[in-house]
Order: structure tokens, then sequence, then C-alpha cells
């Protein structure tokens, strides 16, 4: 099964409540992102957006150029009926984040657990890429992924687990690591997974 059919499968049977990385309210995201000194006019990308509140947070805080994407439609057509109206108020993206090419330049990007699914260095090479055509100079990049003592699989998938310093050094000379946290994440069935958040400058 390719990646893509992976990911609509799971979002198409199983409900969101019970997906592992199922959070009520994306706190450290949050208060990351307020760190970052946005204007509520800053272009923001969220990769791997998929069934996240983060954009019902960032719309009702007054944020005003929001893009999700994601490579599951399943997933993003939930997030965009639970919006309603607010829903035309979001750029929509439909697509693999190693596959897509950006047509544009965000000041923020934030990756809540995408990036430790590319276990192939041609997928993370792909993904700094675009990363990095994507993010203006002078931007912030937050990635978050399991930690060193994390899982080493999710969702039935093998994972890389990452420290902010090993991070920092996957995604190269471009990125300066400014700010990083910890999570003890619960999942829904009770399971404490440990997160790490790594927010980067980008200087190329």
């Amino acid at each position: 099964m390719d990646r893509k059919q992976h990911w609509e499968d799971v979002y198409r049977h199983k409900p969101e409540h019970s997906l592992s990385w199922f959070q009520p309210q994306p706190e450290i995201s949050l208060q990351l992102i307020h760190a970052a000194g946005l204007s509520k006019t800053d272009a923001i990308m969220d990769v791997g957006a998929g069934v996240s509140r983060l954009a019902d947070q960032l719309l009702a805080e007054g944020f005003s150029d929001l893009t999700l994407l994601d490579i599951a439609e399943p997933a993003l057509q939930i997030t965009r009926m639970r919006l309603g109206a607010a829903a035309s108020r979001v750029h929509w993206i439909v697509d693999d984040v190693t596959i897509w090419k950006p047509a544009r330049q965000y000041r923020l990007w934030h990756d809540r657990a995408v990036f430790h699914f590319l276990t192939e260095a041609s997928d993370r090479k792909a993904y700094r890429e675009n990363l990095q055509a994507a993010l203006a100079s002078g931007g912030s990049a937050i990635l978050a992924s399991f930690d060193l003592h994390g899982p080493e699989r999710c969702s039935g998938l093998p994972v890389q687990r990452y420290s902010p310093e090993s991070l920092a050094a996957e995604l190269g000379s471009g990125f300066r690591l400014s700010r990083q946290r910890s999570e003890a994440h619960q999942t829904p069935a009770g399971r404490i997974q440990q997160f790490q958040y790594s927010m980067f400058e980008f200087r190329p």
C-alpha cells in the first residue's frame, strides 16, 4: 500500500478522537507560533494538518492567511466540515509534501509529526527542498516529532526519532534552532508518547 492510500484509509475508518496523535488543544504548537512574532496577515502553512484543531484556534485568533496541506483528502474534508463557514478562509492543498511544489512563500511552517515518518533519505531531501522553497527568509519552521525516547512506530509505520540537535543537523545550516519544548503526549488510549518540538529561524 502506498503512503497516500495508507493515510486515506486511516481517516476513512478510524474516528478522529481515537487517533493516537489527537489533541483537543494544540497548546505547544500555539505557544511556539505566538513566539514567532507574526502579524495576523502573515502566511502560515500547516503541513500534515489532518484533523488538527490548530486551524480552528488560529482562525479564532484572527490569522487570515492559513494554508492546510495533507496527503489524505478525507482528513481535510473532516476539518472543512468542522470549520463550517470559516473553511472559506483557508487555502486547502491535498498533496504529498515530498512531491508538492510550493507556488508561494510562508512566514511560518508548522509540522506536527509528518517529518518523522520520512525514513527514506530521498523523502527527507525532497521535504527539505520544499521547506526551503516555501519558507521566506527570516521565517520560522516548527517541527514536532517523537523524541529519542518516543515510539519507534506509529499507525503501523516506522518512524525516525529526533532530538532538537539531530533535527537541526538534518535540516542543515540554513536553519537556526531558536526554541525547543518537550511534551509527554497522552493518547486517547491513555499511553504516553514523548515528543520534541523545535522551532528554527530560516536564514538561507
